[in-house]
């Protein structure tokens, strides 16, 4: 399989929670679009790894995605270990993604930095000829290295360099983020704690970030994303008369 887009999250969840308006509008526009989720969440303090697989599997039905997996590496440890490089480089070199979008490069939970900072070395070392990988089986697999690398926006705001227009794909992502029934808009706790984003509140400032975004982009709703390794070059304006927004 050939993609397009391929995610990085570090918890299941993240992804939706994240760019999942930016998913549900690349996939609408013809695009393969898969997620990679490096850990099953199982430190959290809500739910179980087989409520957070099956609340994956139904949140990857709505976005219509092409591809997801779960590399089960460690929650709450991700080491940038040789040997977690590998199972990402696997992915990478197996579904050859023209772009790759991970998380914040610092955020709130550990975690989330730690997944970036593991990501971005092992996008690079993708590209390496002496690093050999192979597929399920046993042959080898070729080097590449995803020609674009984003950050979307996690917990603590950065400067982006771009807003995405996920107007008429806010209901969908809302959709999508909400199949995490144990993590979010809780209303029957069924004895387990309350936690940082399993209140209305919390999906309340995500839906109004979502609109201050889109506000700053000329749109209803949006997600920011900065470029990593930028400035971004390009050879064609044509994004510029793709869309008309209101600023």
């Amino acid at each position: 399989m050939k993609l397009d887009v391929l995610v990085f999250a570090a918890h299941p969840d993240d992804a939706e929670l994240n760019c999942g308006g930016t998913i549900s509008a690349l996939i609408s526009q013809g695009k393969n679009v898969g997620v990679v989720d490096l850990t099953q969440g199982e430190m959290g303090t809500r739910g179980t790894t087989e409520t957070r697989k099956t609340e994956a599997k139904n949140a990857s039905e709505i976005l219509g995605l092409s591809y997801r997996a779960n590399l089960d590496l460690k929650d709450s440890v991700l080491d940038n270990s040789r040997e977690n490089q590998l199972a990402i480089i696997q992915q990478v070199r197996a579904l050859k993604p023209s772009v790759c979008i991970t998380g914040a490069p610092h955020d709130r939970h550990p975690d989330h930095g730690k997944a970036t900072r593991l990501l971005l070395d092992s996008l690079f070392y993708s590209g390496l000829t002496k690093i050999e990988t192979q597929f399920e089986d046993g042959s080898s697999q070729d080097p590449w290295r995803p020609f674009h690398v984003l950050h979307y926006m996690q917990d603590r705001p950065f400067e982006p360099d771009f807003i995405f227009d996920i107007s008429a794909h806010w209901e969908t992502k809302k959709k999508a983020t909400l199949a995490f029934a144990t993590q979010f808009n809780v209303t029957d706790p069924e004895g387990e704690p309350e936690t940082y984003i399993s209140s209305e509140k919390y999906f309340k400032q995500l839906e109004a970030r979502a609109r201050y975004f889109g506000h700053l982009g000329g749109f209803e709703f949006g997600e920011p994303f900065q470029y990593y390794n930028g400035p971004m070059g390009v050879n064609s304006l044509e994004m510029l008369f793709s869309n008309t927004p209101k600023k």
